[in-house]
């Protein structure tokens, strides 16, 4: 049963049973800053669980997207090396909120796996919490489990709980046995850590609240939560023990084998790339983008990951944007978000692996160099250390220094994991005490050369009130009331110094709701303080910067003057912001609510709830509306009124800003008006013109749209005109023909790939009749080895599926030479892979020409580097046949 059937009849069994198909919340969690991303099935319904949020269904069947690969929850440094840790998993689940409990829970569990999936009973085990006394009944009485495949277990591997305090229940999980051939014994033995027996359910029974001193109360509505991981599942249905045999990974390792140029499938670096290219797909079409922090940065250490494993296997080009299309052959149809997103998340991996390709090979050098004079552990193994392996102690001989690490990762922008990851493989360690103090002194060195001259993140409270002048002044006058260096109060700052100004009037805006703090300078007579950055710190304004000149005191009169141009630009996407905000609520409803913003002089982003993309005629709406209102010219109002009294004439308050009693309100427009403290231009034309760049989805149920206004979006159309020039000149049209020009271009490009398509079939079905009058016959087995020159992996694999089908009992092995590389394909007819198999014959002819490969009894593939050795190799293989018959 293929991953797609599995995925759509587990719905469908639900479904049946009056359970509401959800669909996938986002990898960002909306509901819960406590995680990183959306690990488990249960994170979209977590204030549901709570009693926080009610809905219209008491039963949900999921199939949610999940990553494992920061945070608490991470799973990053085993992908590659284990049959089923992913980044990126789905989890299938079914929910009751405060319906159904354990019988139909068990009942429908059991019924799914042994009747609709077709499990055979006798392999299933199952456990339960070792006092729910209620579940084992269930198990061992209503279903039948024989007492010697059931087991209690103790200890949090089934209890579940959501925090110290809060919903909790034991759990209930079902276990596949893969057969004596494997490893490990049953659940709750001391074997139990194989690989023999698998969970692959797992049932929780959200009964109790814990609360403070640990006192278990029953919930008034006991609801379930189940989680089966689809790849485990699948390998259990497809007959295989490794997740990566299974349709959805086989499909992605051959695309990944194609691009390298090599018929080897048990690869490591084939694993990681096939597994991050889901888990970075997903979170760019989820939001989140390549960054040096938080979500950003776990995302870009998946793709540096995957980028490093192309390398390993001779790949020099950008590679894994190509991957995108596969995945979406695979995984489009269940989540169609990721065909919308299609051309996003292959620009943001090129251009990902771009920057990191500048620096990956001088890296990788710098690296091997210091690898170079190390002696592998005499416990190495090609697998992740244990949990424990980081508290024993650093042999020198074959630890890389801290300090080279912190290079890799200061200068060439290699992850602290990457560089462990490859280690690892050298049977390495890394001194990672060595990397954090080299990291330590790095920050150090960068707070106290930092212009800004403050750790921006300090919390620093001052216990005194300034007046802000900013809404109808650039300068004024103020006197200098608290300093401070490094987080500390002092009476002056000499030249040369950062530090923090406070002043009893300022026209500086601290950052709020959104708007960037401005920048400027505090002048006194010779004095000059550089103002790059202005906080709100309580109820007062904190001048973040450095003294240029002079000294400042307390008790200093200073001019402070903000850069008027740079404020303006501000202002102008502040007011386009409201303006953008009205128009998404008229085009799209007024379920649209700003749900965060950052106002910058260069650019505007504006986030929004909204249950699906918005389309491009909706965009276009969008920014047709504000540009009206932009020519409109209508006055900005801003009064100032009691909060009570705004809310009541219709005010909307703008998300994360903080009120008092008394409260600015703004109107815009005849369709805008919100409580808003920050500043705006006097009339809508004052903003000149507002283009929208880009809209995009941060979280489930909330997009955002980022803009330009003004001079930068006169140069955001420019840009496009000239690129529309160049394309047109590409194709030789005027910019009148250019659209009508480009399809006919793709059109024939369609054409003709179809057409090389066909060729390609035609010339491996010619090739396979030529070739079947070659083959010899062994003891009853047709045996075929030739070369088949100017043919692609594809085609070879097409000819050797075809000379089967013509040979009847028989082996056949083709092989050819492209780029200087040799790809070897081999087939064994079903009946006959009990005598001979395919891996076994492709590598074979494999180490006459350098190298290895591997696959199934009936298909596999290999390369190697030396195509002298080819037809040595292919002659060969009649006596190695006849060898292996006996």
């Amino acid at each position: 049963m293929g991953s797609a059937e599995l995925r759509r009849r587990f719905h469908e069994y639900f479904e049946q049973r009056g359970h509401r198909i959800v669909p996938s919340a986002s990898l960002v969690p909306a509901n819960d800053p406590t995680l990183l991303f959306t690990n488990a099935g249960m994170v979209q319904f977590k204030d549901v669980f709570l009693g926080k949020e009610e809905r219209d269904y008491k039963r949900a069947v999921t199939s949610q997207r999940c990553v494992r690969a920061g945070g608490k929850h991470n799973d990053l440094e085993n992908v590659g090396y284990t049959a089923r840790h992913h980044t990126f998993f789905e989890m299938l689940g079914n929910f009751s909120f405060g319906d159904y409990f354990k019988k139909e829970a068990i009942e429908y569990a059991w019924g799914l796996l042994t009747k609709e999936f077709g499990l055979p009973p006798e392999r299933l085990w199952v456990t339960v919490y070792v006092d729910d006394d209620e579940a084992a009944d269930l198990w061992l009485n209503h279903i039948g489990i024989p007492e010697e495949r059931f087991a209690r277990i103790s200890g949090s591997d089934n209890f579940w709980q959501m925090g110290d305090t809060g919903p909790c229940g034991p759990c209930s999980e079902i276990f596949y046995d893969h057969g004596p051939g494997i490893e490990g014994g049953p659940p709750g033995t001391p074997e139990e850590d194989g690989d023999r027996y698998v969970e692959i359910w797992n049932l929780v029974f959200m009964q109790y609240d814990r609360d403070a001193d640990g006192t278990m109360n029953p919930l008034p509505a006991p609801c379930v939560d189940t989680g089966m991981g689809l790849e485990r599942i699948a390998a259990v249905m497809q007959g295989v023990h490794d997740n990566y045999e299974i349709d959805l990974f086989r499909r992605l390792l051959d695309a990944v084998a194609d691009l390298a140029q090599t018929g080897e499938r048990d690869n490591a670096s084939l694993r990681v790339i096939a597994d991050h290219i889901r888990s970075c797909a997903f979170l760019i079409v989820d939001g989140v983008l390549p960054s040096n922090e938080g979500r950003g940065y776990v995302l870009r250490r998946i793709i540096r990951r995957a980028a490093r494993h192309g390398y390993q296997l001779g790949l020099r080009e950008p590679f894994f944007h190509r991957l995108v299309e596969p995945l979406i052959h695979e995984m489009g149809d269940a989540f169609p978000e990721l065909v919308e997103k299609r051309e996003l998340v292959e620009r943001m991996l090129l251009k990902e692996e771009r920057r990191f390709q500048e620096t990956l090979s001088q890296g990788m050098k710098l690296l091997d160099d210091a690898m170079s004079g190390l002696t592998p552990r005499a416990d190495y193994r090609e697998t992740p250390p244990d949990e424990d392996d980081e508290n024993t102690p650093l042999d020198p001989a074959s630890t890389i220094p801290g300090d080279v690490a912190f290079g890799l990762y200061d200068t060439y922008g290699f992850p602290w994991d990457l560089t462990a990851d490859i280690a690892r493989e050298h049977g390495l360690r890394v001194d990672r005490d060595g990397f954090n103090r080299c990291m330590e002194e790095q920050q150090r060195r960068s707070r106290a050369a930092s212009r800004f001259g403050a750790d921006l993140s300090s919390d620093v409270q001052v216990n005194m009130d300034s007046t802000f002048s900013g809404y109808e002044r650039d300068a004024d006058e103020g006197r200098v009331i608290a300093l401070y260096r490094d987080n500390e109060a002092v009476e002056a700052l000499e030249a040369g110094e950062a530090g923090m100004v406070f002043l009893d009037n300022t026209p500086f805006y601290a950052e709020a709701g959104g708007q960037v703090g401005d920048r400027g300078r505090l002048t006194a007579g010779d004095t000059v303080f550089e103002v790059e950055d202005t906080r709100r710190k309580g109820q007062a304004s904190a001048h973040i910067g450095r003294v240029l000149a002079g000294r400042v005191a307390i008790g200093t009169p200073v001019q402070a003057g903000i850069d008027a141009d740079r404020r303006n630009d501000t202002r102008r996407n502040h007011s386009a912001t409201h303006l953008l905000h009205a128009a998404l609520r008229h085009v799209l409803g007024t379920h649209v609510q700003q749900k965060g913003s950052l106002v910058h002089p260069d650019y505007l982003r504006f986030d929004f709830s909204h249950f699906e993309p918005v389309t491009r005629a909706q965009l276009a709406e969008i920014e047709r509306f504000v540009n009206a209102e932009i020519r409109r010219n209508s006055p900005a109002e801003v009064r100032e009124m009691r909060m009570e009294d705004a809310v009541a004439e219709g005010a909307m308050a703008l998300f994360g800003e903080k009120y008092g009693d008394q409260v600015r309100v703004l109107r815009i427009g005849p369709e805008s008006l919100e409580l808003c403290g920050g500043t705006h231009v006097d009339r809508t034309g004052d903003i000149g013109l507002c283009r929208i760049l880009s809209e995009t989805g941060v979280a489930a149920g909330v997009r955002r749209i980022e803009a330009v206004t003004g001079a930068k979006a006169i140069e955001s159309l420019q840009s496009q005109d000239e690129r529309l020039r160049r394309i047109a000149e590409t194709v030789n049209a005027g910019l009148d023909e250019v659209e009508q020009r480009v399809e006919q271009v793709a059109d024939r490009s369609r054409r003709l790939e179809k057409e090389l398509e066909q060729a390609k079939a035609r010339l491996a079905s010619q090739a396979g009749g030529d070739l079947a009058a070659q083959a010899v016959e062994i003891d009853g087995l047709h045996v075929l080895a030739a070369r088949l020159d100017d043919a692609d992996s594809k085609t070879l694999r097409d000819t050797v599926d075809g000379l089967k089908g013509r040979l009847g009992a028989a082996a056949v092995v083709l092989g050819t030479v492209a780029n200087g590389k040799v790809q070897l394909v081999a087939g064994v007819t079903n009946g006959e892979t009990g005598r001979i198999r395919a891996g076994d014959l492709v590598n074979h002819v494999a180490g006459f020409v350098g190298g290895k490969g591997g696959g199934r009894p009936d298909m596999a593939q290999a390369g190697g580097n030396d195509p002298a050795g080819l037809d040595d190799g292919l002659a060969d293989v009649a006596r190695w046949v006849r060898e292996q018959l006996g």
